[in-house]
């Protein structure tokens, strides 16, 4: 029978060889760390905000839906806007107006990424001159120097994403995270500790399953609806904990689990662009709550009734 003199000076042996062993302490820490972090968010998208068929209402319910749900932070998920890369800002002023007055009306730490929407006169069909800087409203009007950057809440480490690439071509634009914004992550994640949980948002999906869901097996998505260079972007955290992607554009509501990301598309708060549902996802938006490293999300309604005319 061990005496407990024998069994303590066993349990400090094996405390110092652990203590001892490159590693290990560190795995015990962020173990310790990760059971204390806690995180509720809501992801919106897609709001698409204008001023007709009654949609400054919709967004106003959707605000307060999205406050009943007393969230920690709130991410937008860009096209905040309609319409505003093919306009002049004059003609779009009245778009923002109604996008800020639902942004104002969220409580909490509000934040939002851009959406080829809220780019404003990139490539204008009235004639007007294009813009010398299409992101500058979009700055102005969230109030942000840059269009992406990075925080830390509740021990997680946030950073939102620019994933909108102007190609002046038939396409118009593509989703890519450019040389100087990938050169930015990597100096970013430096101060990073490898256990610490990463969240990223961008507009454009790094990943998605929707072409394959609704066109076959073998469909190939178009580089206006995805990160054309992912890879890229997702090797930069191969030795971080990468814990969870935000993503908008396609206005359905999708989870992927990848390795240890989970990538969630955020639906649409103008779900089919105020005509209704699209692909089966009503207008609203996603909650997330972490624990640690655990993720789990669901996809909340806020009982919205179409008013948009099929045929506009």
């Amino acid at each position: 029978m061990r005496t407990y003199g024998q069994f303590l000076a066993k349990s400090l042996l094996l405390s110092a060889v652990l203590a001892a062993t490159p590693g290990v302490s560190d795995v015990f820490a962020a173990d310790e760390e990760s059971a204390q972090r806690k995180l509720k968010l809501v992801f919106f998208s897609d709001v698409h905000a204008r001023t007709e068929w009654g949609t400054p209402d919709a967004m106003a319910r959707a605000a307060a839906a999205m406050n009943a749900q007393e969230p920690n932070l709130v991410i937008g998920g860009g096209d905040l806007i309609t319409d505003g890369f093919q306009s002049s800002a004059a003609s779009v002023e009245s778009r923002w107006d109604a996008y800020m007055a639902m942004h104002n009306a969220l409580k909490g730490s509000v934040h939002s990424v851009i959406g080829n929407h809220d780019l404003v006169a990139a490539i204008p069909e009235d004639g007007t001159q294009p813009s010398d800087d299409p992101r500058s409203v979009f700055r102005e009007r969230l109030g942000v120097d840059r269009t992406y950057y990075s925080f830390d809440i509740n021990g997680y480490h946030v950073m939102l994403l620019d994933s909108m690439q102007i190609a002046g071509d038939r396409t118009k634009y593509q989703g890519a995270i450019g040389a100087e914004q990938l050169a930015w992550i990597k100096s970013d994640l430096k101060s990073v500790p490898r256990h610490q949980p990463i969240i990223i948002a961008m507009h454009i999906p790094l990943l998605t399953s929707f072409y394959q869901a609704t066109q076959g097996a073998t469909a190939v998505a178009p580089a206006g609806r995805v990160i054309v260079n992912n890879l890229d972007v997702l090797d930069l955290f191969r030795n971080h904990n990468l814990l969870l992607v935000l993503q908008g554009h396609l206005h359905v509501s999708e989870s992927i689990r990848w390795k240890h990301t989970t990538f969630i598309t955020g639906g649409a708060v103008s779900g089919r662009w105020w005509r209704g549902p699209w692909h089966g996802t009503e207008e609203g938006f996603t909650v997330v709550t972490l624990d640690g490293n655990d993720v789990e999300w669901e996809y909340v309604t806020y009982g919205w009734q179409a008013r948009r005319p099929p045929d506009q």
